[in-house]
């Protein structure tokens, strides 16, 4: 007997259309490791890339590049890497958070909850933060790769396209 998560599942897109934003003062294309593996590991899934640029740690540059993401039609989800410490340049989270219309809180607490089993107490130290803007799911998370394969790997990967499913679906 199929449950309804799997039913939703079942039901969801094949294909989501996803742009990629590297929040970082000092990544390049070819350093940008972190969002590198988000275009490979969504390819590999079968995701399709529309966009992936690096923009600096700046509040009002990260808040454009949302709201730029969630006007356009074409992608429906944004997927940010960097900038979720807690030094004065970090940004992310607080622009995430101030644009967002529903937050989906679980994607932070599972993901600190794995990064625990991974570091130990230091996962404190993640803000990373998902939810949606208009019709875009947006999700944020910290900028080591180790923390990019975790939340791909382990919540992003298996569970986007029944995010898009949920957020899309007719009342």
């Amino acid at each position: 007997m199929m449950n309804s998560v799997d039913e939703h599942r079942q039901q969801s897109p094949e294909t989501i259309s996803c742009m990629i934003v590297t929040v970082s003062d000092t990544r390049t294309p070819e350093t940008d490791e972190s969002g590198q593996l988000i275009k490979t590991s969504l390819e590999e899934a079968g995701y399709s890339v529309v966009k992936h640029i690096i923009v600096k740690d700046d509040y009002d540059a990260i808040r454009e590049l949302i709201y730029e993401a969630s006007s356009n039609p074409t992608v429906e989800a944004l997927l940010l890497t960097g900038g979720t410490g807690i030094s004065n340049r970090d940004s992310t989270y607080e622009a995430v958070s101030s644009l967002l219309d529903k937050e989906l809180s679980g994607f932070g607490e599972i993901f600190r909850y794995l990064s625990f089993e991974e570091i130990g107490a230091a996962a404190i130290l993640s803000r990373a933060i998902g939810g949606t803007v208009g019709n875009t799911a947006v999700f944020s998370m910290p900028g080591s790769r180790g923390a990019v394969r975790l939340a791909m790997e382990r919540i992003l990967l298996p569970e986007l396209r029944h995010v898009v499913r949920e957020m899309n679906k007719q009342r």
